[in-house]
Formats: structure tokens, C-alpha cells, sequence
């Protein structure tokens, strides 16, 4: 049942309601709604923005401002799926489906200038695929200035932004383009790359850039959600496989350059490094970390699970996704590169990764290409046109050798305001080298989706 309106959930729409309108009415910016310093916003203007800059704000600081924004979207989607199972019959039957709406997914942000460059993030899913009640997403608090008297520390703070909490992992470039959840406008295109490099981890990163060039160093607990219980060991059959138990930090690296370089070309070109050596938790989640769902709904999703029953619309939430499951150890690298001239926009993306699950004694390895070619146009490049391809290519465990999805998806879109984005696209996916008792083998899904976002 959509719980979109029910509980918790219409207890904070009801919320956003009546005091939207009272912080906004209380600020002197009246355009920019109480807006924070240092952010990124969840409308048009956010496009293309990836970590947040350190150009002066022009606002000033008057004192603690809340700002309430939301995401939302919903979508028609008309995909269809097949295997090699003759007449999708027999133990590979795909999970089956028809045209039709997907349950509309909200976020909500809470953005609140604490005090003159210090901003609180909390953000929630109201509905998601995945879970349609509401689940807190992450916060962290967000430094751009420091309150310290000190030369040292007004020049350090001119360069360096620190973030602290639960919170979006700084891993590539990927994840600033990515859908999440109802917080689809920044997307071009309806999903995330096929190996979805995304999670939320507890910790801190300090980011520094000047003229152009940034580098960050980032520690975090490497898991979804904070955890003291007791590691166990890897076991198969009485057997102990991985004795260590050990919890290690996740590590996180990321350097490059990204600069207006003439008044219609930008260049951004970054490198990003993730690695982890032994959590023994409830397991590393960076292909993983998703909790909201794939906007491609049941498609090559196996009918019934191991027991014969049939599976739950959440238990088949990441469709046309490949996550390699690097649970125990991982040692992850993205390169990315961005180039907009004009309307024209073109972004590059090399993966490699390798890693395993604490019931495994070698490690295996994935790779990802992905490219999107996207063209603006229009008085404020409200429409848009584009085409990705995207390839994956995996040792599964279990699977002796390597698989391979690739996709292709022809996009475009229409900012109605600067909220409000219609959008569709067009999209075939292929599974290759799967074992003939794997549900994928053979595997495909093509149509068409049609998508309609809100952000605020």
C-alpha cells in the first residue's frame, strides 16, 4: 500500500505545510527562501554542481535560518523483460509485469544555517521504492568557516570544507548525477550507472580546492548503519574461511581540477579511491548502500526466490543493477571527466574494483565504463536530449566466469520552471555470459519511461 499519506509521513508533509510558509515569510532574502551558505540547491540551478565551492556568500548571517525543501517524483514506465526460460516458464521465470505508474517517491531536506558558515543537513525518504515509510536518509554538519579568532584559521578555512556525520560518501563523481529516490532533477537519464557506486557511512572528510584544484581525504565506518556488536568469522560448512574479525575504517581519496577555464568551457577531471581492508560488520555496502530502489521496476527479477515463494516487490528493489558483493574487503577506484561548452555537456567514467565476502578466500574483480553525451538548449537550457552507454563486466561469486551488462538509454527532457522537470527516456539492457541455471542468462529489458520531478 503507498503510504506516501499515511503516518509519520502526512504528520511531516502537514509539517511542511504550515511552517514553509511562516520561514519563509521570516527572512529578508525573500528569494532565496532562508537559503543556507555553501549548497547545493535541489532545483535547476543545482545541475552540474558537484562538492559545494568556496566563493564568499553574499548573504549575511542574521541570526539561524531553516530552510524546508522536498523531492518528487513520479513515473509511467512500459519496459519489457525476457530470459532464455521458454515461455517464461520453469525455475528462471522472471518476475512478470505490465505498463503502469510506479509509487510515487518524496524527499525531504532540512537545511539549517546554524551559525555564519555552519550548516546542518538532514535529509529523508518519505517514500521510496524500496520503503514507503519514511526513513532518515543521513545529516551531517557541514563547515566552511570556523568559529576560532585566528589568522591561521580564516586562511585555512578559505580552502578547506569539513563535513562531519552520516552522510553521502565523497567516492567519484557519479553520485552528484545519480536519481535518489525523489530527488530525481539532477538526472538527465532515469537511473543510476549499472554498478552503483553510492553509500551513506558515518564519519568526516576535509575537502580542500584552490584555483581549480581540490584534493579530500576521508574516514568512515565503512557500513550503512553504526554497529558494536561482536564480528564473527567467515565460515562454509564448519570451516573457517576468514579468521579476521577486525572492523577497519573505510578510506577515501579524492583529487583534481575543475575550473570555468573561457565564458563557455568547463573541464573537471577527478580521481577517487575507496578502500577497505577487513570490516567484519554488517558487511561494506559502496555497490550496496542504496535504500531507496531502482527506477527500473521488476525487470529481469526472478519470479520466486530459493524457497519457492514468491518474491516481494522490496525484495526485487534494485533492478538492473550488478552489485559484485565486496562485503568483507574492497579497494574501489572511479575516474571521472567532465567537459560543458555551451549547451553541450560530455562526462566519462572508468571503474575498477576489487574485493570479497568474508565466506571467500580470493578476490574477485569488476570493472564499469560508462559516457553520457547531453545537449542544452532553449533561453535557460530548459530542454534536453542525451544518450548513455553503460557497460559492466564482473566476477560474481559463484560464477566461474566473468558476466557482462551493457545498456544503452536515449533521454530528453523539459524544465517547465526551474522546479519542475518533465522528462523520458528510452532504454535496452543486456545480460551476457550467464550460466544457463542463472535467471539473467539471455536476460534483456527495453521500453520506454516517462518521469515527472519536483525539487525545491
Amino acid at each position: 500500500m503507498n503510504k506516501l499519506l499515511s503516518g509519520t509521513t502526512f504528520k511531516i508533509l502537514l509539517l511542511l505545510v504550515f511552517i514553509a510558509p511562516v520561514a519563509a515569510t521570516a527572512q529578508t532574502d525573500k528569494e532565496f527562501y532562508g537559503r543556507p551558505s555553501y549548497w547545493r540547491p535541489y532545483d535547476q540551478r543545482g545541475l552540474n554542481v558537484f562538492e559545494t565551492n568556496k566563493t564568499p556568500d553574499t548573504l549575511a548571517f542574521e541570526g539561524p535560518r531553516v530552510r524546508i525543501g522536498a523531492g518528487f517524483t513520479q513515473q509511467y514506465q512500459n519496459l519489457k523483460s525476457k530470459n532464455t526460460a521458454v515461455n517464461n516458464q520453469g525455475i528462471n521465470k522472471l518476475y512478470p509485469i505490465s505498463p503502469g505508474f510506479m509509487t510515487a517517491m518524496a524527499n525531504l531536506f532540512l537545511d539549517i544555517q546554524l551559525a555564519d558558515g555552519i550548516r546542518l543537513n538532514v535529509t529523508t525518504y518519505l517514500s521510496t521504492r524500496h520503503h514507503n515509510e519514511a526513513w532518515v536518509k543521513g545529516g551531517y554538519i557541514q563547515f566552511d568557516k570556523l568559529p576560532f579568532k585566528g589568522k591561521f584559521w580564516t586562511k585555512l578555512m578559505d580552502v578547506a570544507t569539513i563535513k562531519v556525520g552520516h552522510m553521502e560518501v565523497n567516492y567519484g563523481d557519479a553520485h552528484f548525477r545519480r536519481s535518489d529516490a525523489g530527488q530525481a532533477l539532477y538526472n538527465p537519464f532515469m537511473e543510476s550507472y549499472i554498478m552503483d557506486a553510492f553509500a551513506t557511512e558515518i564519519g568526516g572528510e576535509v575537502f580542500l580546492q584552490k584555483n581549480g584544484f581540490f584534493g579530500m581525504l576521508a574516514l568512515t565506518g565503512g557500513m550503512i548503519k553504526g554497529s558494536v556488536d561482536s564480528a564473527t568469522q567467515g565460515m562454509v560448512n564448519g570451516e573457517i574461511i576468514d579468521a579476521n574479525t577486525n572492523r577497519n575504517p573505510s578510506i577515501i581519496l579524492k583529487g583534481g581540477f575543475d575550473k570555468q577555464v573561457a565564458e563557455k568551457l568547463r573541464v573537471r577531471l577527478s580521481g577517487s579511491l575507496y578502500h577497505n581492508s577487513s570490516n567484519s560488520g554488517s558487511g561494506l555496502t559502496l555497490y550496496g548502500g542504496d535504500r531507496a530502489g531502482s527506477n527500473y521496476q521488476n525487470v529481469v527479477e526472478k519470479w520466486k526466490d530459493a524457497s519457492g515463494a514468491v518474491q516481494a516487490s522490496t525484495a526485487v528493489a534494485f533492478s538492473g543493477r550488478l552489485n559484485p558483493g565486496f562485503t568483507k574487503k574492497v579497494n574501489a577506484i572511479m575516474l571521472n571527466g567532465f567537459l560543458k561548452t555551451g549547451g553541450l555537456e560530455l562526462l566519462g567514467t572508468y571503474e575498477t574494483a576489487k574485493g570479497r565476502n568474508k565466506t571467500e578466500k580470493d578476490e574477485r574483480t569488476a570493472t564499469q565504463l560508462a559516457g553520457d553525451v547531453v545537449y542544452r538548449f532553449g533561453t535557460s537550457e530548459n530542454f534536453f536530449v542525451g544518450a548513455r552507454y553503460n557497460t559492466a563486466k564482473a566476477q560474481l561469486n559463484g560464477i566461474n566466469n566473468d558476466v557482462k551488462v551493457n545498456r544503452m538509454a536515449l533521454a530528453g527532457g523539459y524544465f517547465i520552471t526551474k522546479n519542475i522537470l518533465m522528462k523520458g527516456e528510452y532504454v535496452v539492457q543486456k545480460y551476457k555470459d550467464f550460466p544457463t541455471t542463472d535467471y539473467r542468462n539471455g536476460g534483456k529489458f527495453s521500453g520506454y519511461l516517462v518521469e515527472a520531478v519536483i525539487g525545491f
